[in-house]
């Protein structure tokens, strides 16, 4: 199993965290993407179902013995949301912020599909499912860039003031740091790279952006939702990243 052990923890760990706060909390800011499930015919059912699931899957995650089960789990949890956000985007085409919640959703499919793929015994299934989380997280990457493009006043925003030389400087880093790694991870030259610097800069947003925030506004539920996405994505990308075999930037295995 080659996954790396904190990736999969951090994780399974703030996948049992998000929900957490989702059965806690059931409020649009709480949902965010996936408020929709609750305006669904038995959809509170549905939905903290579907939450209980994922923190189910979560947490078996920290067990090397558990790890197949609780990814099969977790892909099922999140290709389920990543449906749903299909129906957002279909009732709002012209709204990137659907476009936006599904490619959230997204990676943490691609996580979770990583995961899985390192518990295989088959090597050529375990390479294919590998490979298709590492594209996927590529395009979550444009999708990522492309939100902060579209949105710099916001992103500029939650970037700490005291931080030199100024907030518009770090949004706009970040923004070309999602891009480079995109075209990386694309490609597959230097991708491991690639998503183990995207994995370090998420983990400085939470750290940076998020942690003050929850401890701020310990009672904000679209804080703490923030704050577990965040994680969830960060272990998402540290687990596709763990699938990537280093080459040499020289040497180039087919996309």
């Amino acid at each position: 199993m080659r996954t790396a052990p904190y990736g999969r923890i951090l994780f399974g760990a703030a996948a049992v965290l998000f929900g957490v706060i989702a059965l806690m909390w059931h409020d649009a800011d709480t949902w965010q993407s996936l408020a929709r499930i609750w305006r669904a015919p038995f959809g509170s059912v549905l939905g903290d179902s579907l939450m209980a699931l994922g923190i189910a899957g979560g947490a078996g995650l920290a067990f090397r013995r558990t790890v197949r089960a609780a990814s099969t789990l977790l892909v099922v949890v999140y290709a389920l949301a990543c449906v749903i956000c299909i129906g957002g985007i279909a009732a709002a085409p012209k709204l990137f912020d659907s476009y936006d919640g599904f490619f959230e959703q997204f990676a943490l499919l691609c996580g979770a599909i990583a995961v899985y793929a390192a518990a295989q015994r088959d090597a050529a299934r375990t390479a294919a499912l590998e490979r298709a989380a590492r594209i996927g997280i590529g395009l979550c990457a444009i999708v990522f860039m492309l939100a902060q493009i579209v949105y710099p006043a916001v992103t500029a925003e939650l970037v700490p003031a005291w931080l030199p030389p100024n907030q518009t400087f770090w949004a706009t880093l970040t923004t070309v740091a999602f891009g480079l790694a995109a075209v990386a991870i694309l490609i597959n030259v230097r991708a491991r790279l690639a998503l183990n610097l995207m994995t370090l800069m998420l983990a400085l947003f939470g750290l940076l952006v998020w942690v003050p925030r929850v401890i701020a506004h310990p009672g904000s539920h679209g804080t703490w939702s923030e704050f577990a996405l965040n994680y969830l994505i960060t272990g998402a990308v540290w687990v596709v990243a763990a699938g990537v075999r280093g080459v040499p930037s020289s040497v180039r295995r087919p996309v």
